[in-house]
């Protein structure tokens, strides 16, 4: 079942504080709770994360993920390499400049699972996302922020 997940918030940090913490994927079992592993396995040529290995628990259901990273100086776009329990996911985050000096995030997850799930669940694991994507990047951004 393929689903979709889309918000906006605003950061009271720097767009260049939320993209080194976005560039800091090691640090996500840190700040996002489903996360439970996160190794950095290449990298591009300027330093930034390129397949990066994940172990992730939601909604009851763990899996291993590889994913490939690709960076801009505002976007943080992930695509599955291969993982257990998803055929498919496509995420980015697009960190832009707000009014009053923060950043404006907008958080775009797409996945589709290969094993079939009671919708509900699915549903319960989209929205852990993408309280994820605000809340904990909002903290650890924020947090970093103030360092």
């Amino acid at each position: 079942m393929a689903v979709s997940a889309k918000t906006e918030f605003d950061v009271a940090a720097p767009p260049s504080v939320v993209m080194e913490v976005l560039l800091d994927v090691e640090s996500l079992p840190e700040w996002s709770g489903p996360h439970k592993q996160a190794e950095i396995l290449s990298t591009h040529e300027d330093g930034s994360p390129n397949e990066v290995h994940v172990v992730v628990n939601a909604v009851g259901v763990s899996d291993e993920q590889t994913l490939n990273y690709s960076w801009t100086e505002n976007t943080c776009t992930w695509d599955l390499i291969e993982a257990k329990q998803l055929s498919h996911q496509h995420g980015v985050y697009t960190v832009t400049p707000n009014d009053d000096g923060g950043a404006h995030i907008e958080f775009v997850l797409d996945v589709d699972l290969k094993i079939k799930m009671p919708g509900m669940l699915v549903k319960r694991g989209q929205k852990m996302a993408v309280d994820t994507a605000k809340k904990g990047l909002t903290a650890e951004s924020e947090r970093r922020a103030k360092s």
